[in-house]
């Protein structure tokens, strides 16, 4: 199984060094030195990882072959793609790989339906959940221990406790002042 697991950004420095976006909890396995990673573009790879370091809380990549800026330039945005078996599962149990949640059904905690992952989206913050809901609407989840309180890989479902308003319109109004303000405007129209 193919997973993605960087981006390269931007050119750094004049010795065919790249900044990359790291879309792995395991950079030190999948970006180490002697790596061979697939591409998309399919033409620029597959690349082989020279070295690497942290810069400025940045990870630095130089791949065989690309030996000057140019070089590196030519490379950016190229997804980093690594070859995963499918078995394998990450080390902390409380982690999962993309692959294991796509296609989950998302039910809410009393067991209502909101859809299927279709997506995962890796934010700096944050990871959302894409999730088409049976409608064909889309809704974001924030991937946090708040609002996923379980996945359950076994029965193929991720289980949810939204906020109000995250899956639906019916929001609680926010504080009491609101709610007599609302009561007493009611009052003066009747």
């Amino acid at each position: 199984m193919q997973l993605v697991v960087a981006r390269i950004g931007r050119a750094h420095g004049i010795k065919g060094e790249v900044t990359v976006e790291v879309r792995t909890d395991e950079p030190e396995l999948r970006l180490a030195p002697g790596a061979v990673l697939a591409t998309d573009p399919a033409a620029t790879g597959p690349l082989t990882v020279e070295t690497g370091r942290v810069h400025s809380g940045r990870l630095l990549l130089r791949f065989e072959g690309v030996r000057d800026r140019t070089a590196a330039e030519a490379l950016r945005n190229t997804l980093l793609i690594a070859e995963v078996d499918p078995e394998e599962l990450p080390e902390d149990e409380d982690e999962y790989y993309d692959h294991q949640l796509i296609d989950l059904d998302v039910v809410t905690k009393d067991g209502a339906e909101v859809g299927r992952i279709t997506e995962i989206s890796h934010l700096p913050s944050q990871d959302l959940f894409i999730v088409e809901r049976p409608d064909g609407s889309e809704v974001m989840i924030p991937f946090v221990e708040e609002i996923v309180t379980e996945i359950d890989l076994a029965e193929q479902k991720a289980v949810i406790d939204p906020p109000p308003g995250l899956i639906d319109d019916r929001a609680e109004i926010a504080s009491a002042r609101e709610e007599s303000a609302r009561e007493e405007s009611t009052r003066e129209e009747s």
